[in-house]
């Protein structure tokens, strides 16, 4: 399990704006070359997500809860490559203009061999994800409303 606990110059309204807004994901996170929304649940949506890293493709659907009321984001892997993919986030506001941004993800791989491969370079790939988060929000901040 990997987790991550940052401070971010965002309201944790808008940074969890970001993430639930899975739609919006292959317009800036790296790897991510599709996403269709297969429906529309209660406390969210099923998606399916299309990553690739150089010759590595793969497709896999996950259930994504929104709480917007607690300002957390759930995923759990449905269906894909992966044992096991369940990440979560939650947003804490610090000030009015900031927040902690507490981020954990667990995985492991259905394929041992590829689990060897992509582990080693997993870790930086999510430190660049949650950057890629954290510019969305900048970008976001910076645009005229």
């Amino acid at each position: 399990m990997y987790r991550e606990v940052r401070i971010v110059p965002y309201p944790a309204e808008l940074m969890y704006r970001v993430v639930s807004d899975v739609e919006q994901y292959p317009q800036f996170l790296p790897w991510v070359l599709g996403l269709r929304v297969k429906s529309h649940t209660d406390d969210g949506v099923i998606a399916e997500m299309m990553v690739g890293y150089r010759a590595f493709r793969e497709k896999y659907t996950s259930r994504v809860r929104l709480d917007p009321a607690t300002l957390t984001v759930d995923v759990g892997q449905t269906e894909g490559p992966f044992r096991k993919l369940e990440n979560h986030w939650r947003f804490v506001p610090v000030t009015p203009e900031s927040c902690e941004v507490h981020f954990a993800i667990d995985f492991e791989f259905r394929n041992r061999i590829l689990g060897a491969v992509a582990g080693t370079s997993f870790e930086k790939a999510l430190l660049k994800m949650t950057a890629a988060f954290e510019a969305r929000a900048a970008a976001l901040t910076a645009a005229p409303s």
